[in-house]
């Protein structure tokens, strides 16, 4: 009985060890994505202090903001005039002024500690760079020019941040 079992079991499983294969195709996968060129920028402040029009002396500061770029994309970052340009004002030369009421506050923006570089409102007189990827602080610096004849107060303008991929 023994052998039966055993030769009976055998012979089932004889078809199997001689069974033609199962058929197998192959195709590929493609897969894609796009990843797009964009740019963020975060808001700064740029707080001159104290400004004495009797002093003689000019008043310097600086601020910060945060760009960030996608990776190897080319950005240029410009300022515009702020909401109270002088009269002549333009984007390439801009006359930025602070109020108080009806009173204003001469004040110019440079991209360079030196202050020779206006930083203005296109491509020429903007601040170029290529992103990394990676949150970027760019300072911008600024001057009040000496003895304007303005009445004390709280001086502010508001200058919008551009940046353009």
């Amino acid at each position: 009985m023994k052998k039966f079992i055993i030769f009976a079991a055998a012979a089932l499983a004889f078809p199997f060890f001689f069974a033609k294969p199962a058929a197998a195709q192959t195709a590929q996968l493609t897969v894609t994505a796009t990843v797009l060129d964009a740019c963020e920028v975060t808001s700064g402040t740029l707080d001159f202090g104290t400004y004495d029009p009797l002093s003689g002396q000019a008043v310097t500061g600086s601020g910060t903001f945060t760009v960030t770029c996608t990776k190897d994309t080319p950005a240029t970052i410009v300022l515009d005039q702020g909401m109270n340009p002088d009269s002549g004002s333009t984007d390439d030369n801009p006359l930025r002024r602070m109020a108080s009421g009806t009173n204003y506050l001469s004040y110019a923006l440079y991209s360079d500690s030196n202050g020779v570089n206006v930083w203005g409102n296109t491509a020429a007189t903007g601040v170029a760079f290529i992103g990394t990827g990676t949150p970027e602080t760019f300072t911008v610096y600024g001057v009040i020019p000496a003895s304007q004849n303005v009445p004390a107060g709280q001086y502010t303008d508001t200058v919008t941040i551009r940046v353009t991929f």
